[in-house]
């Protein structure tokens, strides 16, 4: 049916209506219509009240629009006036009558089933069921309304629930706007089922699709819905119940005869029995899975037995599971996060994911925003999974320890000989030896800015198709210099000396992660020079009170221009503009090339900048790198005249002096391939933004940032046909909203199935907070819980508690004592520079941002690796800030 039919019939049969026209009956209505037109499924026969009656009523209800404005300027935390605005729209809503010809209309539908009978009245917007936003419990039903009076007033309820204060604080935390939600109104014949439940057709806790849960009670639904009783639990897997867990059910909720519902008691010989048989939850999933074969995707599903009969009198998606990777054939597959590798696990825009895809040294598989790489092969061939798991392990204790679950179960990942095929891991070289030469760091340094300053070059050459002929060539040089054998054995050189200092010095003298304190202010570190070098420009800001005074108030990138007209800002300007010379193509997030960089947004460092003007004193940066300097020169004299005493001794310290010579060596170096990576993207990225105004200017695209939800490949392609599916990018728009809400595991299977590690130790302090110890040492402070940058406000002696840090959370860093982040290993970034600047850490602290609450004394263990938290209010703490 035509999407205009919405204008002319403001009651349509549920028959008359599927998936297509959500915009006119709601999600709802719109899955009840769709449901309905499967064969085998029976669906409740009733109409809908289109949400052409609902803007005809919104329409003449007084004041609307003004509520409405003063709505859109509240955040989701402005509880009081929500719930007095909420108040006051539904109470006009529900005080304006419904038009006399709208009413009639309803009521002829209504004798058409029977204007005495019993129906349901349920609310069906036109935000709700779908793939992205579920709404589920956002809206109202109202269950065994009886005559056509009452009918009418709970349709209006219905429409005045849009404006409940849940559903209000919904669309504010999901970014929806008040006015492009419209309410439509599902009446059916009320169903008086012996049992009623739900059916998630995946099992909403591990996501694995191939299980199917069956929650069931006696009487309507509404008892389990409310909670108010426990229902009898059965999982389904391949056509059998797998387990079934029967509860004590002494409540249910029925029907009254004149309408409306009530609590009743059920008998004592019933409680204990189930709901359903094992014969019907088997015949109620293989209903589920017809339902989501229908839809296409996993679904939720509302279900009413009567006579032995299944009704099914909702549907919808299930929006919390995270989406699986596609695959080419039916076999189980693994995949690991690459966003828990590259400590950026926020979801990405399509034109992010395909451009990480195309320069990345392995293949690349994208659900849910987020890129994955497929480790079946490497886990199925005993001779990789081996050093595969080491690997792994080193990287991500959590991970190998999923893995290992994984492994562990019967036959889910088959061993395949061991033939030399694809499953053996390459190192690329990266084993192979190395000259302990700095030499060699300053040659791989010298080709690859060689490389990216013939790319700026070459690309300013380069336009239209012909840019991005250039760009697929410049991706494969991207490659090469990354693939360098001689590239990745400095950097392994640098891992592994760590690993092999750490690991003797233990074993020799006892001592816990030695080669923290032997690896600081290591020469060559792009990273750390770049958090000290933000120092170095609030010495230049620092005397000049006019600027500091001005930067305070900063709100636009435009303040660059304006520091000129103040007394020292013409200094100021230069040393910001020196530092985003060298370190503005770096952001949150930059694997993602469409994030905004430094350069782009020079206003996020205003901030750290203040910061670093009021904590540090001149030539702090310096003074810092010089001690670091000292600290691990006297830690490797220490070292060496320790193991010097230890039989063998002169042996020991002979090979422990090498091997500290190499990790100075190439520990600095750690950093500096993704610094090289960064700035090819920047390159990359003004480029493809030259395109993106020449489209805009065209009259093709709206803005230039429409781009950032095509990929690399379609991209190209609007800029061969100079046409664009609008449609498509509000689709991905969509999509990537709801890719936000959700959380990436680190481990996902091809069945669904979030496997979460664990930490299986206990040789910690009951109540502590385990993870990784990546840098040395305990502080005790206050908690500052941070998940944006930009919103850091930090005193001396804080420690940093979040997600997880890139490099461009190292301006931070200087001004901490420690660092908690829930994602992390020994060699990823903010372990690096946390052991650069001497900052006791623990990371994969699972749920640490939830567990640890802003403000709240902490004790960071560094050496072995736990969180300890510490009694005393977090408001004391505040109040003190």
């Amino acid at each position: 049916m035509d999407g205009d039919r919405s204008d002319l019939a403001p009651v349509l049969d549920l028959r008359e209506v599927d998936e297509t026209q959500v915009g006119v009956v709601g999600g709802k209505a719109a899955h009840l219509g769709g449901l309905s037109r499967i064969d085998g499924v029976r669906v409740p026969a009733g109409f809908c009240v289109t949400t052409a009656a609902f803007r005809r009523v919104m329409a003449e209800a007084p004041s609307i629009d003004d509520r409405l404005d003063q709505l859109s300027r509240l955040g989701p935390d402005d509880r009081e006036a929500i719930g007095a605005l909420s108040a006051e729209i539904r109470r006009s809503i529900e005080e304006t009558a419904i038009p006399a010809e709208l009413a009639a209309t309803i009521t002829r539908a209504l004798a058409r089933f029977g204007e005495e009978a019993a129906y349901a009245v349920r609310s069906s917007a036109t935000a709700e069921d779908t793939p992205t936003a579920s709404f589920a419990g956002q809206q109202d039903t109202y269950l065994n309304v009886v005559g056509p009076e009452a009918v009418l007033r709970h349709v209006s309820r219905c429409w005045a629930s849009l404006f409940t204060e849940r559903a209000i604080i919904y669309r504010l935390r999901n970014g929806i706007d008040h006015r492009a939600v419209d309410m439509a109104v599902v009446v059916q014949q009320m169903v008086f089922p012996d049992a009623a439940g739900i059916l998630f057709t995946a099992d909403p806790v591990s996501g694995n699709r191939k299980v199917a849960t069956v929650d069931a009670s006696f009487g309507l639904g509404e008892a389990l819905v409310s909670g108010l009783v426990n229902p009898d639990v059965f999982t389904v897997r391949d056509g059998e119940v797998v387990t079934g867990a029967v509860a004590a059910k002494h409540r249910a909720v029925a029907a009254l005869p004149g309408g409306g519902t009530r609590e009743v008691a059920i008998d004592r010989q019933r409680q204990e029995q189930p709901a359903l048989t094992e014969e019907q939850v088997v015949r109620l999933v293989r209903l589920g899975r017809r339902i989501e074969a229908h839809f296409g995707r996993p679904q939720d599903i509302e279900w009413c037995l009567v006579d032995d009969d299944f009704q099914i009198v909702q549907s919808r998606p299930i929006t919390t599971l995270f989406p699986t990777p596609a695959a080419a054939d039916q076999e189980n597959h693994v995949y690991l996060s690459v966003g828990h590798q590259q400590m950026m696990t926020d979801a990405m825009r399509p034109l992010g994911l395909s451009m990480w895809q195309l320069t990345a040294m392995a293949p690349m598989l994208e659900a849910g925003g987020r890129l994955f790489v497929d480790a079946t092969r490497l886990l199925a061939s005993p001779a990789s999974r081996a050093g595969f798991l080491e690997m792994a392990g080193k990287s991500d204790p959590l991970m190998r320890d999923a893995l290992e679950t994984l492994l562990d179960r019967p036959d889910f990942i088959p061993t395949v000989p061991d033939d030399g095929g694809p499953g053996r891991p390459t190192t690329g070289g990266a084993s192979a030896p190395i000259e302990t030469d700095p030499a060699i760091v300053t040659e791989l340094i010298e080709r690859s800015e060689a490389s990216i300053a013939a790319l700026r070059r070459d690309i300013a050459t380069v336009t239209g198709t012909a840019l991005f002929d250039f760009l697929l060539e410049a991706f494969q040089e991207h490659k090469r210099v990354l693939g360098e054998p001689l590239n990745m054995q400095a950097i392994m050189a640098g891992m592994e000396a760590t690993w092999w200092l750490n690991d003797r010095l233990y074993e020799w003298l006892g001592e816990k992660n030695a080669a923290d304190t032997l690896t600081l202010s290591a020469p060559g570190n792009i990273t750390s020079e770049m958090g000290l070098a933000l120092l170095d420009v609030a010495d230049v800001i620092r005397p000049h009170p006019e600027v500091v005074a001005f930067l305070r108030g900063v709100e636009d990138d435009g303040f660059l221009d304006e520091l000129p007209k103040l007394a020292g800002g013409a200094e100021a300007r230069e040393a910001i503009e020196a530092y985003l010379d060298r370190y503005g193509m770096r952001c949150v997030g930059e694997i993602d090339i469409t994030r905004p960089r430094w350069s782009e947004r020079p206003s996020t460092l205003v901030p750290v900048i203040l910061d670093n003007v009021r904590l540090f004193e001149p030539g702090a940066a310096r003074r810092r790198f010089e001690q670091g300097q000292r600290q691990a020169r006297q830690k490797a004299q220490e070292v060496l005249t320790r193991l010097r005493a230890l039989p063998d001794g002169q042996q020991k310290a002979d090979e422990t002096e090498r091997m500290i010579d190499r990790v100075r060596t190439f520990i600095g170096y750690r950093e500096y391939p993704k610094y090289g990576i960064v700035s090819r993207y920047f390159v990359y990225k003004q480029a493809l933004l030259g395109e993106a105004e020449r489209l805009v200017r065209a009259g093709v695209l709206t803005e230039t940032e429409d781009v950032f939800h095509l990929t690399f490949q379609e991209f190209h392609e609007v800029v061969r046909s100079h046409q664009v599916d609008d449609e498509l990018i509000r689709q991905r728009r969509d999509a990537f909203r709801s890719y936000q809400a959700l959380t990436p595991p680190r481990v996902l299977t091809s069945d669904g199935e979030v496997i979460t590690g664990a930490y299986r130790r206990d040789d910690v302090p009951a109540g502590a907070l385990i993870g990784v110890p990546v840098s040395a040492g305990t502080v005790e402070g206050r908690a500052r819980v941070i998940l944006d940058m930009a919103q850091a406000d930090l005193e001396a002696g804080d420690i940093l508690v979040t997600t997880h840090t890139d490099p461009s959370w190292t301006p931070l860093f200087v001004g901490i004592a420690g660092l908690v982040t829930e994602i992390g290993g020994l060699m990823t970034h903010g372990a690096v520079i946390a052991r650069e600047y001497g900052l006791p850490a623990v990371v994969s602290v699972l749920d640490a941002t939830r567990l640890i609450r802003d403000g709240q004394r902490i004790r960071v263990h560094g050496s072995d690796g736990y969180v300890e938290l510490l009694p005393g209010p977090a408001a004391q703490e505040e109040e003190r800030r």
